[in-house]
Protein backbone atom coordinates (compact mmCIF):
# COMPACT_ATOMS: atom_id res chain seq x y z
CA UNK A 1 0.00 0.00 0.00
CA UNK A 2 1.11 3.73 -0.83
CA UNK A 3 1.33 6.54 1.53
CA UNK A 4 2.14 8.94 -1.50
CA UNK A 5 1.86 12.84 -0.87
CA UNK A 6 1.14 14.75 -4.33
CA UNK A 7 0.86 18.29 -4.17
CA UNK A 8 -0.26 20.48 -1.34
CA UNK A 9 -3.45 21.46 -2.90
CA UNK A 10 -4.54 17.81 -3.74
CA UNK A 11 -3.82 16.82 -0.27
CA UNK A 12 -5.82 19.42 0.93
CA UNK A 13 -9.03 18.29 -1.34
CA UNK A 14 -8.81 14.84 -0.36
CA UNK A 15 -7.75 15.46 3.22
CA UNK A 16 -10.37 13.60 5.07
CA UNK A 17 -10.43 10.45 2.84
CA UNK A 18 -6.15 10.16 2.69
CA UNK A 19 -6.44 10.57 6.45
CA UNK A 20 -8.72 7.98 7.05
CA UNK A 21 -7.74 5.26 3.97
CA UNK A 22 -4.06 5.79 4.88
CA UNK A 23 -4.37 4.18 8.37
CA UNK A 24 -6.60 1.84 7.54
CA UNK A 25 -3.39 1.38 5.47
CA UNK A 26 -0.99 1.32 8.18
CA UNK A 27 -3.06 -0.78 10.07
CA UNK A 28 -2.80 -3.75 7.44
CA UNK A 29 1.00 -3.18 6.57
CA UNK A 30 3.31 -3.91 9.80
CA UNK A 31 4.31 -1.93 12.48
CA UNK A 32 6.01 1.43 11.24
CA UNK A 33 5.39 4.69 13.61
CA UNK A 34 4.40 7.73 11.49
CA UNK A 35 7.67 9.37 12.38
CA UNK A 36 9.70 6.87 10.51
CA UNK A 37 6.25 5.59 8.18
CA UNK A 38 8.23 7.15 5.12
CA UNK A 39 11.19 7.76 3.50
CA UNK A 40 12.64 11.10 1.66
CA UNK A 41 11.34 10.94 -2.14
CA UNK A 42 14.06 10.76 -4.53
CA UNK A 43 13.16 13.36 -6.98
CA UNK A 44 11.67 12.89 -10.35
CA UNK A 45 14.35 12.34 -12.92
CA UNK A 46 17.13 12.36 -10.48
CA UNK A 47 20.44 12.35 -11.38
CA UNK A 48 22.09 11.79 -7.70
CA UNK A 49 20.24 11.76 -3.58
CA UNK A 50 21.84 11.27 -0.30
CA UNK A 51 20.41 8.60 1.52
CA UNK A 52 22.40 9.23 4.92
CA UNK A 53 25.71 10.18 4.65
CA UNK A 54 26.26 7.95 1.17
CA UNK A 55 25.63 10.33 -2.03
CA UNK A 56 24.13 7.91 -4.72
CA UNK A 57 24.16 9.03 -8.83
CA UNK A 58 22.41 7.17 -11.55
CA UNK A 59 23.73 4.76 -12.95
CA UNK A 60 23.02 1.43 -15.34
CA UNK A 61 22.99 -1.95 -14.56
CA UNK A 62 24.23 -4.47 -17.39
CA UNK A 63 22.74 -7.50 -17.97
CA UNK A 64 25.50 -10.48 -18.60
CA UNK A 65 25.35 -11.58 -22.42
CA UNK A 66 22.81 -9.22 -23.14
CA UNK A 67 22.50 -5.23 -23.95
CA UNK A 68 19.85 -4.77 -21.56
CA UNK A 69 20.11 -2.54 -18.80
CA UNK A 70 18.21 -1.65 -15.65
CA UNK A 71 18.66 1.98 -14.44
CA UNK A 72 19.33 2.14 -10.75
CA UNK A 73 21.53 4.10 -8.39
CA UNK A 74 25.08 3.65 -7.21
CA UNK A 75 27.56 4.80 -4.80
CA UNK A 76 31.00 2.78 -3.24
CA UNK A 77 31.42 2.73 0.69
CA UNK A 78 35.11 1.82 2.07
CA UNK A 79 35.62 -0.05 5.04
CA UNK A 80 38.90 -1.93 6.72
CA UNK A 81 39.49 -4.84 5.53
CA UNK A 82 40.70 -5.63 8.32
CA UNK A 83 38.54 -4.22 11.35
CA UNK A 84 41.34 -4.79 14.28
CA UNK A 85 43.58 -2.94 12.18
CA UNK A 86 41.45 -0.02 11.13
CA UNK A 87 44.69 2.08 9.92
CA UNK A 88 45.41 -0.59 7.74
CA UNK A 89 44.39 -1.53 4.15
CA UNK A 90 40.44 0.16 3.09
CA UNK A 91 38.14 -1.74 0.46
CA UNK A 92 35.65 -0.29 -1.48
CA UNK A 93 32.33 -2.22 -1.60
CA UNK A 94 29.44 -1.65 -4.60
CA UNK A 95 26.34 -0.70 -3.74
CA UNK A 96 23.03 -0.38 -5.52
CA UNK A 97 19.56 1.24 -4.82
CA UNK A 98 16.76 0.43 -7.11
CA UNK A 99 14.57 2.99 -6.57
CA UNK A 100 10.71 2.34 -5.43
CA UNK A 101 7.80 3.04 -7.66
CA UNK A 102 6.53 4.74 -5.25
CA UNK A 103 6.93 8.33 -4.95
CA UNK A 104 7.57 8.12 -1.15
CA UNK A 105 9.12 4.99 -0.20
CA UNK A 106 8.35 3.02 3.43
CA UNK A 107 11.39 3.44 5.41
CA UNK A 108 12.76 -0.07 5.73
CA UNK A 109 15.36 -1.00 2.81
CA UNK A 110 14.69 -4.64 1.51
CA UNK A 111 18.33 -6.05 0.85
CA UNK A 112 18.95 -9.01 -1.14
CA UNK A 113 21.73 -11.28 0.54
CA UNK A 114 23.31 -13.29 -2.70
CA UNK A 115 24.16 -16.59 -2.83
CA UNK A 116 27.02 -19.30 -3.82
CA UNK A 117 29.14 -17.88 -1.64
CA UNK A 118 30.46 -16.12 -4.36
CA UNK A 119 27.65 -14.72 -6.28
CA UNK A 120 27.70 -10.45 -6.92
CA UNK A 121 24.22 -8.65 -5.71
CA UNK A 122 24.59 -6.08 -8.15
CA UNK A 123 25.36 -8.60 -10.87
CA UNK A 124 22.38 -11.36 -9.34
CA UNK A 125 20.06 -8.51 -9.68
CA UNK A 126 18.98 -8.96 -13.46
CA UNK A 127 17.83 -12.52 -12.72
CA UNK A 128 16.23 -11.86 -9.45
CA UNK A 129 14.15 -8.62 -10.32
CA UNK A 130 11.25 -10.14 -11.49
CA UNK A 131 10.75 -11.70 -7.93
CA UNK A 132 11.27 -8.42 -6.14
CA UNK A 133 8.58 -6.22 -8.28
CA UNK A 134 5.77 -6.75 -5.97
CA UNK A 135 8.52 -5.25 -2.82
CA UNK A 136 9.69 -2.43 -5.34
CA UNK A 137 5.62 -0.93 -4.45
CA UNK A 138 6.68 0.31 -1.62
CA UNK A 139 10.55 -0.13 -0.51
CA UNK A 140 13.60 0.73 -2.21
CA UNK A 141 15.69 -2.21 -2.83
CA UNK A 142 19.35 -2.25 -1.67
CA UNK A 143 22.20 -4.03 -3.38
CA UNK A 144 25.47 -4.94 -1.62
CA UNK A 145 28.22 -6.97 -3.40
CA UNK A 146 29.32 -8.51 -0.69
CA UNK A 147 33.34 -7.83 0.28
CA UNK A 148 35.12 -10.89 -1.89
CA UNK A 149 32.72 -10.75 -4.78
CA UNK A 150 31.64 -8.44 -7.67
CA UNK A 151 32.41 -4.94 -7.60
CA UNK A 152 34.17 -5.15 -4.20
CA UNK A 153 37.06 -6.15 -3.92
CA UNK A 154 36.59 -9.68 -5.90
CA UNK A 155 39.14 -12.66 -5.26
CA UNK A 156 38.79 -13.83 -8.68
CA UNK A 157 41.51 -16.51 -10.01
CA UNK A 158 40.26 -16.14 -13.44
CA UNK A 159 42.63 -17.70 -15.75
CA UNK A 160 44.00 -20.54 -13.23
CA UNK A 161 43.88 -23.91 -15.13
CA UNK A 162 40.12 -24.36 -15.38
CA UNK A 163 40.60 -27.80 -17.53
CA UNK A 164 38.37 -30.54 -15.92
CA UNK A 165 40.21 -33.56 -14.81
CA UNK A 166 39.11 -36.89 -15.61
CA UNK A 167 39.58 -37.77 -11.90
CA UNK A 168 39.85 -36.20 -8.61
CA UNK A 169 43.36 -34.88 -7.87
CA UNK A 170 43.67 -33.54 -4.37
CA UNK A 171 46.99 -32.62 -4.95
CA UNK A 172 46.27 -30.74 -8.36
CA UNK A 173 43.91 -29.17 -6.14
CA UNK A 174 46.22 -27.61 -3.91
CA UNK A 175 48.32 -27.07 -7.00
CA UNK A 176 45.36 -24.68 -8.27
CA UNK A 177 44.54 -23.36 -5.12
CA UNK A 178 48.03 -22.25 -4.68
CA UNK A 179 48.25 -20.64 -7.93
CA UNK A 180 45.08 -18.63 -7.10
CA UNK A 181 46.26 -17.58 -3.59
CA UNK A 182 49.29 -15.96 -5.37
CA UNK A 183 46.98 -13.59 -7.17
CA UNK A 184 44.68 -12.91 -5.11
CA UNK A 185 46.89 -11.80 -2.31
CA UNK A 186 48.29 -8.82 -4.71
CA UNK A 187 45.35 -7.24 -3.20
CA UNK A 188 43.70 -9.05 -0.69
CA UNK A 189 44.11 -10.81 2.55
CA UNK A 190 41.72 -13.76 2.09
CA UNK A 191 41.23 -14.27 6.23
CA UNK A 192 38.97 -11.04 6.46
CA UNK A 193 36.65 -12.32 3.99
CA UNK A 194 34.26 -14.54 6.22
CA UNK A 195 30.05 -14.32 6.44
CA UNK A 196 31.50 -12.51 10.04
CA UNK A 197 33.26 -9.47 8.09
CA UNK A 198 30.07 -8.91 5.65
CA UNK A 199 28.02 -8.90 8.33
CA UNK A 200 29.97 -5.92 10.00
CA UNK A 201 29.96 -4.41 6.37
CA UNK A 202 26.34 -4.35 6.10
CA UNK A 203 25.95 -2.79 9.36
CA UNK A 204 28.67 -0.24 8.57
CA UNK A 205 26.59 0.39 5.49
CA UNK A 206 23.48 0.75 7.85
CA UNK A 207 24.50 3.09 10.17
CA UNK A 208 26.06 5.57 6.95
CA UNK A 209 22.50 5.31 5.22
CA UNK A 210 20.86 6.39 8.60
CA UNK A 211 20.41 3.21 10.49
CA UNK A 212 16.71 2.42 8.16
CA UNK A 213 15.35 -0.93 9.23
CA UNK A 214 16.13 -3.50 6.97
CA UNK A 215 13.85 -5.86 5.24
CA UNK A 216 16.42 -9.30 4.43
CA UNK A 217 15.56 -11.49 1.51
CA UNK A 218 18.80 -14.42 1.53
CA UNK A 219 18.67 -17.05 -1.07
CA UNK A 220 20.96 -19.89 -0.70
CA UNK A 221 23.79 -19.17 1.13
CA UNK A 222 22.10 -15.49 1.90
CA UNK A 223 20.30 -17.07 4.35
CA UNK A 224 23.45 -17.37 5.93
CA UNK A 225 24.02 -14.16 6.33
CA UNK A 226 20.57 -13.12 6.92
CA UNK A 227 20.27 -15.22 9.94
CA UNK A 228 24.06 -14.11 10.74
CA UNK A 229 23.24 -10.73 10.83
CA UNK A 230 19.77 -10.63 12.72
CA UNK A 231 21.82 -12.26 15.37
CA UNK A 232 24.37 -9.74 15.43
CA UNK A 233 21.79 -6.70 15.37
CA UNK A 234 18.27 -7.49 15.40
CA UNK A 235 17.33 -4.13 16.37
CA UNK A 236 18.14 -3.18 12.53
CA UNK A 237 15.77 -6.04 11.08
CA UNK A 238 12.25 -5.48 10.34
CA UNK A 239 11.60 -8.95 8.54
CA UNK A 240 13.59 -12.06 6.75
CA UNK A 241 12.63 -13.84 4.19
CA UNK A 242 14.63 -17.40 3.64
CA UNK A 243 14.48 -18.88 0.56
CA UNK A 244 16.32 -22.54 0.36
CA UNK A 245 17.71 -21.90 3.85
CA UNK A 246 21.26 -23.15 4.78
CA UNK A 247 20.61 -24.16 8.65
CA UNK A 248 23.43 -22.33 11.14
CA UNK A 249 24.49 -25.38 12.00
CA UNK A 250 25.21 -26.85 8.84
CA UNK A 251 28.43 -27.53 7.08
CA UNK A 252 28.50 -26.29 3.58
CA UNK A 253 29.04 -29.23 1.77
CA UNK A 254 28.73 -31.92 4.13
CA UNK A 255 25.34 -33.09 3.03
CA UNK A 256 25.69 -32.18 -0.42
CA UNK A 257 26.07 -35.64 -2.08
CA UNK A 258 23.04 -37.07 -0.18
CA UNK A 259 21.03 -34.01 -0.97
CA UNK A 260 21.73 -34.39 -4.60
CA UNK A 261 20.63 -38.50 -4.41
CA UNK A 262 17.30 -37.91 -2.56
CA UNK A 263 16.73 -34.98 -4.73
CA UNK A 264 17.04 -36.87 -8.25
CA UNK A 265 15.37 -40.15 -7.07
CA UNK A 266 12.25 -38.08 -6.01
CA UNK A 267 12.67 -36.23 -9.20
CA UNK A 268 13.06 -39.86 -11.21
CA UNK A 269 10.26 -40.94 -9.51
CA UNK A 270 7.69 -38.71 -11.12
CA UNK A 271 8.86 -40.32 -14.71
CA UNK A 272 9.06 -44.17 -12.99
CA UNK A 273 5.30 -43.20 -12.20
CA UNK A 274 4.25 -42.20 -15.98
CA UNK A 275 3.73 -45.27 -18.20
CA UNK A 276 5.14 -43.47 -21.39
CA UNK A 277 8.14 -41.64 -19.51
CA UNK A 278 8.95 -45.37 -17.71
CA UNK A 279 8.24 -47.00 -21.29
CA UNK A 280 10.62 -44.47 -22.72
CA UNK A 281 13.23 -45.03 -19.94
CA UNK A 282 13.15 -47.32 -17.55
CA UNK A 283 14.69 -46.55 -14.21
CA UNK A 284 16.73 -43.27 -14.98
CA UNK A 285 18.70 -43.15 -11.66
CA UNK A 286 20.30 -46.78 -12.74
CA UNK A 287 20.61 -45.63 -16.05
CA UNK A 288 22.23 -42.64 -14.74
CA UNK A 289 25.10 -44.31 -12.66
CA UNK A 290 25.43 -46.84 -15.78
CA UNK A 291 26.52 -43.57 -17.84
CA UNK A 292 28.73 -42.40 -15.45
CA UNK A 293 30.59 -45.63 -15.40
CA UNK A 294 30.82 -45.97 -19.05
CA UNK A 295 32.26 -42.54 -18.68
CA UNK A 296 34.84 -43.67 -16.52
CA UNK A 297 36.19 -45.89 -18.49
CA UNK A 298 35.98 -44.17 -21.89
CA UNK A 299 35.83 -40.11 -21.25
CA UNK A 300 33.92 -38.64 -24.81
CA UNK A 301 34.85 -34.78 -26.36
CA UNK A 302 31.72 -34.42 -27.92
CA UNK A 303 31.14 -31.35 -29.97
CA UNK A 304 28.45 -28.47 -29.32
CA UNK A 305 27.52 -25.08 -30.25
CA UNK A 306 27.89 -22.21 -28.11
CA UNK A 307 24.49 -20.84 -27.47
CA UNK A 308 25.27 -17.39 -28.07
CA UNK A 309 27.68 -17.36 -30.98
CA UNK A 310 26.77 -20.81 -32.11
CA UNK A 311 30.29 -21.43 -33.30
CA UNK A 312 31.75 -25.40 -32.43
CA UNK A 313 33.46 -26.19 -29.68
CA UNK A 314 34.66 -29.37 -27.89
CA UNK A 315 34.61 -30.07 -24.08
CA UNK A 316 35.42 -32.90 -22.05
CA UNK A 317 32.75 -34.85 -20.81
CA UNK A 318 34.33 -37.22 -17.86
CA UNK A 319 32.48 -38.91 -15.29
CA UNK A 320 33.65 -35.46 -13.07
CA UNK A 321 31.67 -33.32 -15.30
CA UNK A 322 28.72 -35.26 -15.35
CA UNK A 323 27.74 -35.35 -11.98
CA UNK A 324 28.78 -31.38 -11.77
CA UNK A 325 26.05 -31.21 -15.21
CA UNK A 326 23.28 -33.68 -13.40
CA UNK A 327 23.63 -31.16 -10.13
CA UNK A 328 23.05 -28.48 -11.72
CA UNK A 329 20.07 -29.87 -14.45
CA UNK A 330 18.52 -30.82 -10.58
CA UNK A 331 18.16 -27.23 -9.47
CA UNK A 332 15.26 -26.32 -11.69
CA UNK A 333 12.41 -28.04 -12.74
CA UNK A 334 12.59 -26.96 -16.49
CA UNK A 335 16.19 -28.61 -16.60
CA UNK A 336 15.04 -31.52 -14.25
CA UNK A 337 12.68 -32.64 -17.17
CA UNK A 338 15.14 -32.89 -19.50
CA UNK A 339 17.78 -35.43 -17.55
CA UNK A 340 15.88 -38.72 -18.17
CA UNK A 341 15.93 -38.03 -21.57
CA UNK A 342 19.69 -36.55 -21.98
CA UNK A 343 20.67 -39.67 -19.89
CA UNK A 344 19.74 -42.45 -22.67
CA UNK A 345 21.18 -40.51 -25.19
CA UNK A 346 24.48 -40.71 -23.70
CA UNK A 347 23.71 -44.56 -23.07
CA UNK A 348 23.37 -44.48 -26.81
CA UNK A 349 26.35 -42.62 -27.77
CA UNK A 350 24.64 -39.13 -28.66
CA UNK A 351 25.80 -36.42 -26.05
CA UNK A 352 24.35 -33.56 -28.32
CA UNK A 353 22.03 -32.22 -25.41
CA UNK A 354 24.57 -32.87 -22.52
CA UNK A 355 27.33 -31.48 -24.46
CA UNK A 356 25.29 -28.49 -25.40
CA UNK A 357 23.50 -27.87 -21.60
CA UNK A 358 27.59 -28.35 -20.30
CA UNK A 359 28.96 -24.95 -22.34
CA UNK A 360 25.78 -23.42 -21.27
CA UNK A 361 26.18 -24.15 -17.62
CA UNK A 362 29.67 -23.42 -17.85
CA UNK A 363 28.97 -20.20 -19.05
CA UNK A 364 26.87 -19.34 -16.55
CA UNK A 365 28.57 -20.53 -13.90
CA UNK A 366 32.07 -19.20 -15.16
CA UNK A 367 31.93 -15.89 -12.63
CA UNK A 368 31.04 -18.07 -9.50
CA UNK A 369 33.47 -20.48 -10.81
CA UNK A 370 36.79 -18.31 -10.49
CA UNK A 371 35.49 -16.68 -7.21
CA UNK A 372 37.61 -17.71 -4.34
CA UNK A 373 35.36 -15.59 -1.67
CA UNK A 374 33.40 -19.36 -1.29
CA UNK A 375 37.14 -20.89 -0.10
CA UNK A 376 37.45 -17.75 2.58
CA UNK A 377 33.94 -18.49 3.90
CA UNK A 378 34.24 -21.77 3.86
CA UNK A 379 37.66 -22.63 5.09
CA UNK A 380 37.12 -19.99 7.75
CA UNK A 381 33.28 -21.97 8.65
CA UNK A 382 32.87 -25.24 7.42
CA UNK A 383 36.00 -27.04 6.30
CA UNK A 384 37.17 -28.29 10.36
CA UNK A 385 33.49 -29.69 10.34
CA UNK A 386 33.63 -31.49 6.81
CA UNK A 387 35.20 -34.94 6.50
CA UNK A 388 34.23 -37.64 3.98
CA UNK A 389 31.68 -40.63 5.22
CA UNK A 390 31.17 -44.28 4.13
CA UNK A 391 27.96 -43.78 2.88
CA UNK A 392 28.62 -41.23 0.37
CA UNK A 393 31.08 -42.94 -1.28
CA UNK A 394 28.51 -44.96 -3.67
CA UNK A 395 26.63 -41.64 -4.10
CA UNK A 396 26.66 -39.67 -7.48
CA UNK A 397 28.84 -36.54 -5.97
CA UNK A 398 30.91 -39.47 -3.44
CA UNK A 399 32.94 -37.71 -1.16
CA UNK A 400 35.22 -35.55 -4.03
CA UNK A 401 33.62 -32.38 -2.90
CA UNK A 402 34.51 -33.05 0.31
CA UNK A 403 37.85 -34.31 0.08
CA UNK A 404 38.61 -30.92 -2.52
CA UNK A 405 37.29 -28.74 0.00
CA UNK A 406 39.63 -30.36 2.67
CA UNK A 407 42.88 -29.95 0.47
CA UNK A 408 41.61 -26.37 -0.63
CA UNK A 409 41.76 -25.32 2.92
CA UNK A 410 44.97 -27.21 3.50
CA UNK A 411 46.27 -23.92 1.37
CA UNK A 412 44.22 -21.31 1.87
CA UNK A 413 44.17 -18.99 4.65
CA UNK A 414 41.38 -19.30 7.66
CA UNK A 415 39.71 -16.63 9.10
CA UNK A 416 37.72 -16.56 12.30
CA UNK A 417 34.47 -17.91 13.42
CA UNK A 418 32.73 -16.68 16.41
CA UNK A 419 31.96 -19.33 19.56
CA UNK A 420 28.21 -19.29 18.72
CA UNK A 421 28.44 -19.08 15.04
CA UNK A 422 26.84 -22.53 14.56
CA UNK A 423 24.58 -22.65 16.86
CA UNK A 424 20.36 -22.56 15.85
CA UNK A 425 18.81 -19.13 15.10
CA UNK A 426 16.64 -18.14 17.20
CA UNK A 427 14.28 -15.43 16.88
CA UNK A 428 10.81 -13.54 17.45
CA UNK A 429 11.22 -11.68 14.38
CA UNK A 430 8.79 -11.94 11.47
CA UNK A 431 10.38 -14.70 9.10
CA UNK A 432 9.07 -16.37 6.23
CA UNK A 433 11.19 -19.44 4.92
CA UNK A 434 10.66 -20.90 1.42
CA UNK A 435 11.52 -24.42 0.30
CA UNK A 436 11.75 -26.20 -2.71
CA UNK A 437 10.56 -29.84 -2.56
CA UNK A 438 13.13 -31.17 -4.95
CA UNK A 439 15.50 -29.15 -4.05
CA UNK A 440 19.45 -30.68 -4.53
CA UNK A 441 21.51 -28.42 -1.99
CA UNK A 442 19.14 -27.22 0.66
CA UNK A 443 16.14 -29.59 1.14
CA UNK A 444 13.05 -29.04 3.00
CA UNK A 445 13.86 -30.85 6.18
CA UNK A 446 16.83 -27.66 6.36
CA UNK A 447 13.69 -25.41 6.61
CA UNK A 448 12.08 -26.96 9.23
CA UNK A 449 15.41 -27.53 11.28
CA UNK A 450 15.35 -23.40 11.59
CA UNK A 451 11.50 -23.03 11.45
CA UNK A 452 11.65 -25.03 14.87
CA UNK A 453 13.52 -22.29 16.90
CA UNK A 454 11.31 -19.27 15.08
CA UNK A 455 8.50 -17.73 17.17
CA UNK A 456 6.69 -16.02 14.54
CA UNK A 457 7.51 -17.98 10.88
CA UNK A 458 5.90 -20.17 8.55
CA UNK A 459 7.56 -22.36 5.81
CA UNK A 460 5.78 -22.34 2.11
CA UNK A 461 6.43 -25.50 0.58
CA UNK A 462 6.83 -25.11 -3.48
CA UNK A 463 5.35 -28.39 -4.71
CA UNK A 464 7.91 -29.95 -7.29
CA UNK A 465 10.44 -26.92 -7.21
CA UNK A 466 13.85 -27.43 -7.00
CA UNK A 467 16.50 -24.54 -5.48
CA UNK A 468 15.36 -20.70 -5.21
CA UNK A 469 12.00 -20.70 -5.77
CA UNK A 470 11.32 -17.05 -4.49
CA UNK A 471 10.38 -16.20 -8.32
CA UNK A 472 7.67 -19.22 -8.82
CA UNK A 473 4.02 -18.80 -9.21
CA UNK A 474 2.84 -16.75 -6.84
CA UNK A 475 5.33 -16.13 -4.34
CA UNK A 476 6.82 -12.89 -5.71
CA UNK A 477 3.11 -11.87 -4.71
CA UNK A 478 3.52 -13.98 -0.86
CA UNK A 479 7.17 -12.27 -0.14
CA UNK A 480 5.31 -8.65 -1.09
CA UNK A 481 2.25 -9.28 0.95
CA UNK A 482 4.62 -10.85 4.13
CA UNK A 483 6.96 -7.74 4.10
CA UNK A 484 4.40 -5.20 4.31
CA UNK A 485 2.08 -7.01 7.24
CA UNK A 486 5.05 -8.67 8.94
CA UNK A 487 2.31 -11.31 9.49
CA UNK A 488 3.59 -14.56 7.99
CA UNK A 489 0.59 -16.93 9.37
CA UNK A 490 -2.30 -14.96 8.03
CA UNK A 491 -0.85 -15.11 4.49
CA UNK A 492 -3.32 -16.93 2.13
CA UNK A 493 -0.79 -19.09 0.04
CA UNK A 494 -3.45 -21.11 -1.46
CA UNK A 495 -2.17 -20.37 -4.99
CA UNK A 496 1.35 -22.11 -4.08
CA UNK A 497 -0.87 -25.67 -4.59
CA UNK A 498 -0.99 -24.89 -8.17
CA UNK A 499 2.93 -25.29 -8.65
CA UNK A 500 4.05 -29.12 -9.56
CA UNK A 501 6.69 -30.78 -10.96
CA UNK A 502 6.95 -30.77 -14.90
CA UNK A 503 6.66 -34.07 -16.47
CA UNK A 504 9.50 -35.70 -18.18
CA UNK A 505 10.53 -34.79 -21.95
CA UNK A 506 10.17 -38.07 -23.82
CA UNK A 507 11.38 -36.50 -26.64
CA UNK A 508 12.69 -33.07 -28.00
CA UNK A 509 9.16 -31.81 -28.66
CA UNK A 510 8.55 -32.09 -25.03
CA UNK A 511 6.38 -34.89 -22.26
CA UNK A 512 3.66 -37.34 -23.65
CA UNK A 513 0.13 -36.12 -23.98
Amino acid sequence: MKLTRSTLLRVLAAFALVAVLGHRAWQQRGDATDAEATMAPIPPNAHEFRLGQLEFKACELPQKNSGATTSAFCTRFAVPEDRAQPAGRRIELRLALIASEAPVADASLVVLLAGGPGQAAVDTWPQTAGAFAPLLRHHHVLLLDQRGTGGSNALECKGVDEDQPATFDAARVREQTRECLAKVSTHADPRFYTTTDAVADLEAVRQALGAPRLDLVGISYGTRMAQQYARRHPDGVRSIVLDSVAPNPLALGQDFAANLDAALELQFAQCTADAACKAAFGDPMTSLRQLRAALREHPQKPVSRDPVTFAEHSEPLTALSLVGLVRMYAYTPETAAMLPLAIARGLKGDYTSLAGQQRLLTGDMSDLNANMMQLSVICSEDADLLAPRAQDADTMLGNHLVEGLKAACEVWPHGTRPADFHEPFKSDLPVLILAGEFDPVTPPSYAEQVLAHLGNARLLLAKGQGHNVIGRGCIPKLVGDFVDKLDPKSLDAQCIDQLGPLPAFVDFNGAAP
